[in-house]
């Protein structure tokens, strides 16, 4: 799985956004806010992965269970999936 093509992260100032480019604009219409975790795992769905994968790129980072771990890398794909900016 990997993030759809057209979606740019950008940093500004202290926040991370993400920006639809290209045909994309057409097919999503905002922008998407993510604190620091959240771009770490945008970053890591930006090349095709496993969940299993981003979860031990996540315990490689962060100070964090894999528990815990899994459950917010589970939450995120799906809200990504929801959105319809995976491709699987």
């Amino acid at each position: 799985m990997k993030i759809k093509e057209n979606f740019m992260l950008r940093k500004v100032a202290d926040c991370f956004v993400v920006v639809p480019i290209g045909s994309a604009v057409a097919e999503f219409n905002g922008m998407i806010n993510l604190n620091e975790a959240g771009a770490f795992l945008w970053q890591q769905l930006e090349n095709d992965t496993t969940e299993e994968a981003v979860v031990n790129a996540m315990l490689e980072q962060y100070d964090v269970d894999k528990a815990t771990a899994e459950a917010d890398v589970k939450r995120f794909v799906s809200q990504l999936r929801e959105a319809s900016l995976l491709d699987e």
